[in-house]
């Protein structure tokens, strides 16, 4: 029998490939026999990839350029790249939700049925229900600055801006999968807990070492490794999960089904508000 998961003869396009979930994605990739994988991200990409674009997802004309120099032909689109709170709230919602969205606008029409597209969101987005009116509003404002101005005129819904940027991310997978459905191309996202990343560092910049200690503690006792997210994206993006469309898929040991089943040891949680700002 032929490998469940088998990317030969597929074009495959990778946003932030350079480190982490991504650079594991890309070499989970090569070992499937993908025939052609193409990095986007801002950073050098030294992995085994086919092609590198350099682009800024934080810029929509470097986003367009990238678009023009992309294949006629793609198969499988993971919009993996993500930013944390460090950054300024214009480019982590750019980057995480903006350009997650143009990609599949400007792209969708160049991938055959049976496409698939793959975001990686996470579980600090899982409070989306809460703000779902909002977060439809902001979705439906194509332009991309006064996307953002919309953003900043809502400053209540930011207070975490990568939780915010997470569920909007969650939304825009649930919002794609009907009409994608229709061109026969499915939508998915993983929704990571702590990864064990060089974004760590800027986790614990936005929320604090005690937190993500925390939740580490309350997670197995260890963060996922880059690798174990990236085997989740391969099997969403492949063949395997042809029956699959518009799930957030959670990857967190765990963690989310303690809290909603009241089983997390919250006499140890060091802030109010950790869960809130979880985070990938």
């Amino acid at each position: 029998m032929p490998p469940i998961i088998n990317y030969e003869n597929k074009t495959v396009v990778v946003t932030g490939a350079a480190t982490g979930v991504g650079a594991a994605l890309v070499d989970r990739l090569r070992a499937a026999n993908a025939e052609h994988i193409i990095a986007l991200d801002i950073k050098p990409c030294n992995g085994p990839a086919d092609e590198v674009i350099s682009a800024d997802l934080s810029d929509p004309v470097a986003i367009d350029d990238a678009i023009h120099r992309l294949p006629d032909s793609i198969d499988v689109l993971f919009n993996n790249a993500g930013v944390a709170a460090t950054l300024p709230l214009r480019v982590v919602m750019g980057v995480n939700v903006l350009a997650p969205r143009r990609l599949i606008a400007g792209l969708h029409q160049r991938m055959p049925p049976g496409s698939a597209i793959v975001n990686t969101a996470s579980t600090a987005g899982g409070g989306f229900m809460e703000r779902m009116t909002q977060i439809l509003e902001l979705l439906a404002i194509d332009d991309w600055q006064q996307a953002l101005d919309w953003v900043e005129a809502h400053p209540g819904l930011t207070q975490n801006v990568y939780g915010f940027s997470k569920e909007c991310a969650q939304v825009l997978t649930l919002l794609q999968a009907t009409p994608l459905a229709k061109r026969g191309i499915r939508i998915n996202s993983v929704c990571p807990g702590l990864i064990d990343t060089p974004l760590i560092a800027d986790f614990q910049t936005s929320m604090g070492t005690p937190i993500l200690d925390w939740m580490t503690s309350q997670s197995g006792g260890r963060k996922a490794a880059p690798a174990e997210i990236a085997d989740a994206l391969v099997f969403l993006g492949s063949d395997a999960a042809s029956y699959i469309n518009g799930t957030n898929l959670l990857i967190d040991n765990g963690f989310s089904a303690a809290i909603t089943t009241n089983q997390i040891d919250y006499s140890s949680m060091p802030a109010v508000d950790a869960l809130t700002n979880s985070s990938a």
